[in-house]
C-alpha cells in the first residue's frame, strides 16, 4: 500500500509543477494575471515557449501513466495516478491550489491510459476545434502571423466539444473492454474537468448581484461566465 500511496502523491506533485508559470516569470511575465496560461505564454512570451508549455503539459499526463505501468502497478492504480496528476495541474500545491483547467494534461493522460477510447473522444474534440477555427482561417487578407495566432475570439464550439469529449471517455472505455477501475477513473476525470470549469476564479463572479444560474451554466458549457 505504501508504494501505491507514493505513486499517487508523486503523480499529484508532478502535475503540480508550474512549468508554464516558471517560463513566464523568466521573461518577466506573470501568467496568473491572464485567463488562459497557454494563450498568454504563446502571445506574451513567445511561440516556442508556448509550444514547449503545451508539450510539457501533455508530457506530465503521459509520463505518469507510462511510469506507473513500467513499475508494474495494477491498471486501477495506474489510472488513479493519472487522475492525481490532472488534479495536481488544476489545484497545484506550488501555486496555492489555483492552477489550470486540466484539458491538455487530461487529454494526454487519457490517451496514454485508454488509447482507443480516447480516439473517439478526440474526434468529438476536434470537431469543436474545426468549427471554431476554419471560419477564422478562411477570412481574407490575413498574414501568416495572423493565421497562426493562438487563441482568437471566445468560442462556443470548442469548450462544448471538449466537455462532450471527456464525457464520452468512460462509455467508450467500457465498450472497448477496459477494466472497471479505468472506467471509474475516466469518469472521475470528467467530473474534475467540470468542477474546475465551474469553480475556477468564481469568487469574482459570485460578487455579481444576479445571474448566478446562467453564470454557472455558461461556465459548465462554454468555460466562461458570459456568452
Amino acid at each position: 500500500m505504501w508504494d501505491e500511496l507514493v505513486l499517487i502523491l508523486g503523480s499529484y506533485l508532478l502535475g503540480s509543477l508550474p512549468f508554464m508559470y516558471i517560463m513566464g516569470r523568466l521573461k518577466g511575465v506573470d501568467l496568473r494575471e491572464h485567463e488562459d496560461m497557454h494563450i498568454a505564454l504563446w502571445r506574451n512570451v513567445g511561440r516556442m515557449q508556448g509550444l514547449l508549455g503545451v508539450f510539457l503539459d501533455f508530457a506530465k499526463g503521459a509520463i505518469v501513466v507510462v511510469a506507473a505501468r513500467s513499475a508494474g502497478f495494477e491498471p486501477g492504480w495506474v489510472a488513479f495516478a493519472g487522475v492525481a496528476a490532472v488534479a495536481g495541474q488544476m489545484w497545484p500545491v506550488f501555486m496555492k491550489f489555483d492552477g489550470e483547467k486540466g484539458n491538455s494534461i487530461g487529454l494526454a493522460m487519457s490517451a496514454t491510459l485508454a488509447t482507443k477510447a480516447s480516439l473517439i473522444a478526440m474526434v468529438v474534440m476536434a470537431t469543436g476545434l474545426l468549427i471554431r477555427t476554419i471560419p477564422r482561417l478562411r477570412q481574407p487578407n490575413q498574414s501568416a502571423s495572423e493565421r497562426l495566432k493562438f487563441g482568437g475570439p471566445p468560442s462556443n464550439s470548442l469548450p462544448v466539444g471538449m466537455a462532450v469529449g471527456f464525457a464520452v471517455l468512460p462509455p467508450a472505455a467500457w465498450v472497448m473492454g477496459q477494466p472497471w477501475e479505468v472506467i471509474v477513473a475516466l469518469a472521475g476525470l470528467f467530473v474534475l474537468i467540470m468542477v474546475r470549469r465551474a469553480t475556477a476564479g468564481i469568487s469574482e463572479d459570485l460578487r455579481q448581484p444576479s445571474g448566478k444560474r446562467s453564470m454557472l451554466l455558461n461556465r459548465l458549457l462554454y468555460d466562461r461566465r458570459e456568452l
